[in-house]
């Protein structure tokens, strides 16, 4: 008996032994090691190897690329970036109790952060900026008691960004949340953020103002909330800002007076204040040896350019375009001798280039272009041995080109358009070797083109219109390419792509043209009596058809009543019709014109008026413009003439004008009826009731229209198009750039549009 019971008992202790080490192995807690290979798990591509060391015969604080171990052995750093891996975060992560930095930029990470993140209590810094993750800003990362830096920039984050975000953020110094799709306020609560050095919003959809405690962190020194649709006033809510060093509001909707207080700060060195609507004066600048960035551009500032501006002698970037500034350029601008940029374009600042601008060794872009300078362009310029662009265009600038251009041997945009230069074109020209924009047009150059611009193989606008060059074009493809439109305008030029062509001398102006023969005389004459009684025929016939048109008007025009004076409403006008297809009497128009105008029928509009659709009984449909003339009519004649003309044209691809009513508060356009919609339509697939609601051409999207400056005209073509030459098409379509040219000086005539389009089709 004793031995049964020893034996039972011995069963019983090992089954409970066996239980219990079944139990540990149960409850046991995953390894680090486990974590890792876990997040390795959860990586879908790894391009260049980064993991292949997270094996699990290595150790991670040793082996493990990328993952960094404290004193004690256990994870606090996971390091792996621009590494191009893809995948989702591991929610494993959060049993590394203590792991203090995650910095996983530059990768291809998709999802969002898992909410278990939010139980790592020891996290400082998170960076996982650069990649592909999506959703909300997770709300959880404001309950971490230890975070000093959070950057989420260039994601896919949307919705707006929660207050809870600054829930307890008191020991936290950096905040990025940049190039997302972002909407909505940006949040009071940033202001708990007592020990916040730098925030950057910037690149959002981000809306309404700026919290007006914005900078009661004592430590801002980081602003940015560029390219947002922040609005409203900022001067009172920047003012209380001590300590910044980079401020940027850059292309937002702003308003009332720039905060120009902050250009004392001591530590200032970056100020964007550029595309927004702030008006006011540049004001002195007392304290700015450290500015290096200031950038106002396109605001609606006034006044003269401050003369203390050049006091600011660590300035590299001054741009002040895009303004209403008026006075010169500011004396003792060389001064800044560590520009880089100077752009003063676009505003009413007159006076001569000043001579020391040479003495500004490191410029590399001078913009002057559109403002009220004259003088000549001084040699000494040539001297900014780094000059990248020269644009001082739109101006009134005399004298010749400067003929040592070439030391500017890294020039890439030359603009000299729309000035009075004169003189040839430099042969020194052709040493720009890296030269992309080369625009001398609309001045009084003279002489040949020189051939040394054959040196030239990157070119992607280059015109010479509008001077007095002269001979032949040289035989140089890369200008050759740009066509008709960069050559037309010169009287002695000759030569392809233009279509006057050379022979032997006569290629020059001085040639001797052959004197006419008598015969050839007498042939003129003989052409020049044809074309006069032809002239003569189609009068009489103009005069007699006009005729027959009077009384087809004023057969419908009787036809017309007048509004009693009980009738306020009834507008009192002319109406004539073109077409015998149309109803004539006066019941079928009921009153007026008000069927005419019918909201219901409303099928389109445009920049000159809207357009309605018109039904009769019998089926037949017109549509009705209704013109917005704006003053641009100013008599009923005058329109009546017109619209005559417009009745008198017929052709398969223009819609044909069937009538028009005239009044003094009303002009009315009647055409025939198209139901496939307009231009518009077909390329925007937006439809009215009525119209076309197709989804448009998906073939022309925006980016292949897109501004053929960079040698992809092709791409602007309709894909369905069949049969075309794709050079013939190039040259057309520049042609209508030139006819639609912002100068109307420099826009053809129809005359010169017909001689170049022989020329091409």
């Amino acid at each position: 008996m004793r031995m049964r019971g020893t034996t039972l008992h011995c069963i019983v202790f090992l089954y409970a032994f066996c239980l219990l080490e079944f139990v540990v192995v149960l409850v046991s807690p995953i390894t680090e090691k486990e974590i890792l290979l876990q997040f390795r798990g959860n990586i879908s591509s790894d391009p260049f190897d980064s993991l292949s060391s997270w094996v699990p015969s290595s150790s991670p604080c040793q082996d493990y690329q990328g993952v960094f171990c404290n004193s004690d052995g256990n994870v606090a750093k996971i390091v792996l970036w621009n590494t191009n891996l893809s995948g989702v975060l591991s929610p494993s992560l959060s049993g590394l109790k203590s792991l203090r930095i995650i910095t996983l930029f530059g990768n291809k990470l998709t999802g969002n952060i898992p909410s278990e993140y939010g139980e790592i209590s020891t996290l400082r810094k998170i960076n996982l900026s650069s990649n592909a993750l999506s959703g909300s800003i997770p709300e959880f990362l404001g309950d971490l008691p230890n975070i000093r830096f959070l950057d989420l920039s260039r994601n896919g984050y949307s919705g707006e960004i929660p207050s809870a975000l600054f829930k307890n953020c008191y020991k936290t110094r950096f905040v990025s949340l940049a190039h997302n799709n972002l909407s909505g306020p940006l949040p009071v609560s940033v202001v708990n953020c007592l020990d916040l050095e730098g925030i950057d919003v910037s690149f959002n959809g981000l809306s309404g103002a700026l919290p007006s405690q914005i900078c009661s962190p004592p430590r801002m020194m980081f602003l940015s909330v560029m390219s947002n649709m922040l609005s409203g006033s900022v001067e009172q809510q920047l003012s209380q800002c001590r300590s910044l060093s980079l401020l940027d509001l850059g292309s937002n909707m702003f308003s009332g007076a720039a905060p120009f207080g902050v250009l004392g700060l001591e530590n200032l060195t970056y100020f964007n204040a550029s595309l927004n609507m702030f008006d006011g004066e540049i004001p002195e600048m007392v304290s700015c040896t450290k500015l290096e960035v200031f950038d106002v551009s396109g605001n609606a500032l006034y006044g003269e350019v401050p003369s203390s501006i050049t006091k600011c002698s660590g300035l590299k970037y001054l741009d002040l375009g895009f303004n209403r500034l008026d006075g010169s350029i500011p004396d003792g601008i060389s001064g800044l001798r560590n520009l880089v940029l100077l752009r003063l374009s676009s505003n009413s600042i007159d006076g001569m280039i000043s001579a020391e601008i040479g003495s500004i060794e490191w410029l590399e872009v001078l913009d002057l272009d559109n403002l009220r300078l004259h003088g000549e362009i001084p040699n000494e310029i040539t001297q900014c041995r780094f000059l990248l662009e020269l644009n001082v265009s739109g101006n009134s600038l005399v004298g010749e080109i400067p003929q040592n251009l070439d030391n500017m041997t890294h020039l890439v945009i030359l603009d000299l358009h729309h000035n009075q230069l004169k003189g040839s074109i430099p042969m020194t020209i052709g040493n720009f070797s890296n030269l992309y924009y080369l625009d001398l047009s609309d001045n009084l150059l003279s002489g040949p083109i020189p051939s040394a611009l054959g040196n030239i193989n990157n070119l992607s606008h280059f015109n010479l219109s509008y001077n007095n060059l002269s001979g032949a074009i040289p035989p140089i493809e890369s200008i050759k390419q740009f066509g008709y439109y960069a050559f037309f305008h010169n009287a002695g030029l000759c030569g392809a792509p233009l279509v006057n062509s050379c022979s032997g001398s006569a290629s020059t102006p001085a040639a001797r043209k052959p004197r006419l023969s008598a015969s050839a005389i007498v042939a003129i004459v003989a052409a020049a009596l044809i074309v006069a009684g032809v002239l003569i025929i189609t009068v009489i016939n103009m005069r007699a058809r006009r005729g027959r048109r009077t009384e087809d008007e004023t057969m419908i025009v009787e036809s017309t009543p007048l509004a009693s004076s009980t009738e306020s409403n009834v507008i009192i006008g002319k109406l004539v019709l073109f077409s015998k297809s149309l109803p004539s009497k006066y019941e079928d128009w009921e009153v007026g014109t008000k069927a005419l105008l019918d909201k219901e029928c409303l099928v389109g509009g445009g920049s000159i008026g809207t357009v309605y659709k018109s039904t009769f009984e019998g089926g037949i449909a017109i549509a009705v413009k209704k013109l917005e003339t704006l003053g641009r009519i100013r008599s009923q004649d005058e329109f009546e003439q017109e619209i005559s003309r417009l009745g008198n044209l017929h052709q398969a691809n223009l819609v044909a004008v069937q009538g028009y009513y005239w009044s003094s508060s009303m002009q009315l356009i009647l055409s025939e009826f198209i139901s496939r919609g307009n231009l518009y339509d077909n390329l925007h697939g937006l439809g009215y009731p009525g119209t076309s609601t197709g989804s448009g051409n998906p073939e022309l999207n925006w980016s292949r229209r897109g501004l053929i400056e960079h040698g992809n005209a092709s791409d602007c073509f309709d894909r369905s198009l069949r049969g075309f030459v794709e050079n013939e098409l190039v040259q057309v379509m520049k042609l209508g750039l030139i006819c639609t040219s912002e100068t109307p000086l420099r826009r053809p005539s129809m005359a010169e549009v017909v001689q170049v389009l022989e020329s091409v089709c």
